[in-house]
């Protein structure tokens, strides 16, 4: 029993029994390693970024195996099936077990927009620098 409740026995995962039953969306989204703190993902859920079956859900929803999990986090969605819950935080080799990824690819680095880095110690921007930057932002897009 001690090693059911603290979770560390070999290979072991918290998993609901045999896969199925019902875990809290903010805990699941936690646990298989969506977000990297659980208040993360209760955070996500009250903003309205979560959608569990095309729904906005709050983070005290539970999720069952077959539900489809969107979410919006860290400028990325992520859409995934959940495949088994699990209460606890696990390693990643098992968290990818627990749901099937179909999220669209991340955006080429190419295309992200670059942010301008001053150096360290140049201080505020002049009005002539701010002008600079406004001109070189609005050229691509003109």
């Amino acid at each position: 029993m001690a090693s059911e409740a603290s979770g560390t026995s070999a290979g072991a995962a918290p998993v609901s029994a045999s896969g199925e039953g019902t875990a809290r969306v903010d805990t699941w989204i936690w646990s298989v390693r969506l977000t990297k703190t659980r208040s993360q993902a209760a955070t996500a859920c009250r903003a309205g970024h979560v959608r569990v079956n095309g729904e906005r859900v709050k983070p005290a929803y539970t999720v069952k195996p077959g539900d489809e999990v969107r979410l919006r986090h860290a400028g990325r969605d992520r859409v995934v099936v959940v495949s088994r819950t699990v209460r606890k935080r696990v390693g990643p080799p098992v968290a990818a077990e627990c749901y099937v990824d179909n999220s669209p690819p991340p955006p080429p680095r190419e295309l992200a927009p670059s942010v301008p880095v001053r150096d360290r110690g140049a201080g505020r921007p002049t009005k002539r620098d701010r002008r600079e930057l406004e001109r070189l932002r609005s050229s691509p897009d003109s």
